[in-house]
């Protein structure tokens, strides 16, 4: 009989075992990989969906190389995730409010803004299987803080964002407060002035510009957090930008 509770015992173990297993996410990983430019940006761009990933939420979007290669269904994980889950939140409630009114200084509608993180140097990425799902996790916990900064801008221009800050010669400056740029009826006279309406309302500030070397400029904002000083040529402006008209 004792030999039999044991044997018995054994199934039960077993067959809570394999309960357990059906219940739980099933999860597959691959070796880290490191992607992108030691000496490049690369972009992650949430989406509104997020995960529940070694019980904690995170969020999914793109995570756009230096080279403008784009890596779908990646999830942020580690520092920082509930910070960007929030400010994404708050983007998307202020493009509820605002998108579908129009800009009073230029009289064009309003357009939907997209926020979007920038990493400096190479990316931490592991490719997992979760339920039959392929993801591909930025291990943002190996990221020196200092090369991570947020920012956000239209959302049809975060890849030419990424791009320019990728091309030598780029540089950052802002717009004062009675700059043409605002007045300009197209799209960047419009997200010139949303970015710095933004601010009034979140942890974002905005009215600044990348100025290309073709001269091309693209308006954009920063968050508050993350702001690493890696990034501190995008986040600090240092000088102001003069519209030619």
């Amino acid at each position: 009989m004792g030999a039999l509770k044991y044997v018995v015992v054994g199934v039960v173990v077993v067959a809570v075992v394999a309960a357990l297993a059906l219940l739980l996410p099933t999860q597959h990983k691959a070796p880290i990989q490191y992607v992108g430019s030691s000496s490049g940006y690369e972009a992650f761009v949430p989406s509104s969906q997020t995960v529940n990933y070694h019980g904690h939420t995170d969020p999914v979007g793109d995570l756009i190389l230096s080279n403008g290669a784009v890596i779908h269904d990646v999830i942020w994980n580690g520092q920082y995730a509930s910070t960007i889950i929030q400010n994404h939140n708050q983007i998307n409630q202020l493009n509820n409010q605002f998108v579908g009114q129009t800009d009073p200084v230029n009289g064009q509608p309003y357009v939907p803004l997209q926020d979007f993180y920038v990493i400096k140097g190479q990316v931490p990425i592991q490719q997992v299987t979760i339920n039959g799902q392929t993801y591909y996790v930025i291990l943002a916990d190996k990221i020196n803080p200092a090369n991570i900064a947020g920012f956000y801008t239209y959302y049809k221009w975060v890849p030419n964002a990424v791009a320019a800050m990728n091309t030598p010669g780029t540089y950052a400056a802002g717009l004062p407060g009675n700059s043409p740029v605002y007045q300009w009826t197209n799209t960047t006279g419009t997200v010139a002035y949303q970015t710095m309406l933004y601010g009034h309302y979140g942890p974002f500030d905005g009215g600044v510009v990348l100025v290309l070397p073709n001269k091309t400029i693209i308006p954009y904002g920063t968050t508050f957090n993350p702001s690493g000083p890696s990034l501190n040529n995008y986040t600090l402006v240092q000088q102001i930008y003069n519209s030619p008209s």
